[in-house]
């Protein structure tokens, strides 16, 4: 078994979009996990993020904030409330985009430490 590691807030950096923020918690990329990545999603209101798909795993989006509408399999959308989740399976071209009147927050993951995407812009 490995050792802890541990990520303060003053660490993280955020990046900034048009639509909204993605913040990660977890990946590889920021070095404390191989074998999945945790992020928040903050979408301004009215705003969505780019239609996008992750080639090598799944994503769990789960909403504690604000109300989405959640774009997935053909065409089809839903809306998701505080509390509401979703599981995108890989490659499903997929977005959020917030209907409420204060931002949404977002809670994702995934079940790799090195979670591919393509359509979104880079972070």
């Amino acid at each position: 078994m490995g050792n802890s590691i541990v990520r303060y807030a003053s660490e993280l950096k955020s990046t900034q979009f048009e639509w909204g923020s993605l913040t990660w918690y977890a990946s590889a990329a920021i070095g404390n996990s191989t074998d999945i990545t945790v992020g928040k999603c903050v979408i301004k209101p009215g705003k969505e993020n780019p239609v996008h798909r992750h080639p090598n795993c799944s994503e769990v989006l789960v909403v504690l904030q604000g109300t989405v509408e959640h774009l997935c399999e053909e065409g089809r959308k839903v809306r998701l409330n505080p509390g509401d989740s979703i599981v995108l399976p890989a490659n499903l071209p997929h977005n959020a985009r917030n209907v409420s009147c204060e931002e949404a927050v977002l809670v994702v993951a995934f079940p790799s430490g090195n979670r591919e995407t393509l359509g979104e812009e880079e972070e």
